[in-house]
């Protein structure tokens, strides 16, 4: 039997229940069991995947020691910053960590302008809505434009402010 999607096996099922093949013959030739049957009948479609917890990583123990760092670095002058190379080494020089650099670089990335935000020296992203009435705001290009508001062609001038017809 060709492999087949998830979606198109439980319609599958669905629809030889319909027809009225027994649960049995429905786990033969499907390669399923029967709770997957009773999914498949209860269920238009299948159920999502379940996310798996994230897995510890070497770094975790040193997480909060490179959140000591860039908090630390918040006061530093400018030159006197840690530098991604810096945090890095100082681990494995001070804590004998034994990770990657690439893991320190992806954690420092994410993690040093969420710090900027928590100690309020970064914005935490704005968006202003704007809302205008229909007609009180436009934005018009120099030139002329003909239109038809009438039925009758007209000439407007864009040159000045405001346009004029």
């Amino acid at each position: 039997m060709p492999q087949m999607s998830k979606v198109e096996l439980y319609a599958a099922i669905r629809r030889d229940h319909r027809d009225g093949m027994k649960l049995r013959e429905i786990e033969r030739t499907y390669n399923v069991s029967w709770r997957t049957i009773r999914k498949a009948v209860d269920s238009v479609r299948p159920e999502p995947r379940k996310k798996l917890p994230p897995r510890a990583t070497a770094l975790d123990p040193y997480k909060a020691v490179i959140d000591g760092i860039l908090q630390a670095d918040l006061d530093a002058p400018r030159k006197q910053r840690h530098t991604l190379t810096r945090i890095f080494h100082r681990l494995v020089e001070e804590h004998g960590a034994d990770i990657s650099y690439q893991q320190v670089r992806r954690y420092v990335a994410d993690r040093k302008p969420q710090i900027l935000v928590e100690s309020g020296k970064a914005p935490t992203g704005a968006f202003i809505p704007q809302t205008h009435q229909p007609g009180m705001e436009a934005e018009v290009d120099f030139g002329d434009v003909t239109v038809k508001p009438a039925g009758a062609w007209v000439t407007c001038s864009a040159t000045r402010s405001p346009p004029s017809c």
